[in-house]
């Protein structure tokens, strides 16, 4: 897979990091791109598993490919280049493939939910730190609060949407609810170092979006006051 042909991959299938990616150095963002579509390979398992036992089947079969396996597909082979030149770690890799066989079943409870975004959305972000060459504990930290905070906050913006397929990613207690957004504030107010920041720019979009939950209006797709306000956080090097 090419360059052009993996950036328009991520594009399509995750356009929030993917504006963020244009802000990495160029040597270093075909791996940021290649981590963010096995992420997006990994959502997909149970969007289109018909059960939840097929959805760890697909889990399974990525996960092989992180301990070696051969297959033929795009995003296989990118992943063990990547592994190969040592610019992503197959355990941290194996990590997010563990993490995602929590949407295999119902979330019940706060600290399940905490563990499967921090897990998820929260692994990505320090995984992607990494790929910017970000190795210190508190850079890394900084990016797992962000990347947990724009899951928390990107569930809530999809949860009817997933509803309306049969998911249910949020815990069902209604206490837990009603704190997510205030947790999600706090975990988003972290400023991440500048050789981070194409890692740490989604979380710009996450901020915008507890800021409609708060006024109470409907999530949107995004707009290009959206997409602005990245590009000027990418620009200035300030979030």
């Amino acid at each position: 897979m090419t360059d052009a042909e993996l950036a328009a991959l991520v594009r399509r299938a995750d356009p929030d990091r993917f504006i963020g990616a244009l802000f990495a150095p160029p040597e270093r963002r075909r791996w940021l791109l290649t981590l963010y579509a096995f992420n997006h390979e990994l959502a997909r398992a149970r969007e289109v598993a018909h059960s939840a036992p097929l959805a760890l089947i697909r889990l399974h079969w990525w996960r092989e490919v992180v301990e070696g396996a051969t297959r033929d597909h795009p995003v296989a082979n990118l992943v063990r280049e990547a592994i190969g030149a040592g610019a992503l770690d197959p355990v941290a890799l194996a990590a997010l493939v563990d993490a995602r066989e929590a949407e295999a079943e119902p979330i019940a409870g706060g600290a399940a939910f905490m563990a499967y975004v921090r897990g998820t959305t929260g692994g990505l972000g320090r995984m992607a730190g990494r790929c910017l060459g970000v190795d210190d504990a508190a850079g890394l930290g900084c990016l797992d609060d962000l990347g947990t905070g724009y899951g928390i906050v990107a569930i809530l913006r999809a949860g009817d949407a997933l509803r309306a397929h049969g998911r249910v990613l949020l815990p069902e207690d209604a206490g837990v609810l009603r704190d997510l957004p205030d947790i999600a504030r706090v975990l988003l107010a972290n400023r991440p170092p500048r050789a981070a920041l194409a890692a740490a720019l989604p979380a710009v979009l996450a901020r915008r979006d507890l800021q409609r939950v708060r006024r109470g209006d409907p999530m949107r797709p995004r707009s290009l006051g959206d997409r602005l306000a990245v590009i000027a956080a990418g620009l200035s090097g300030r979030m």
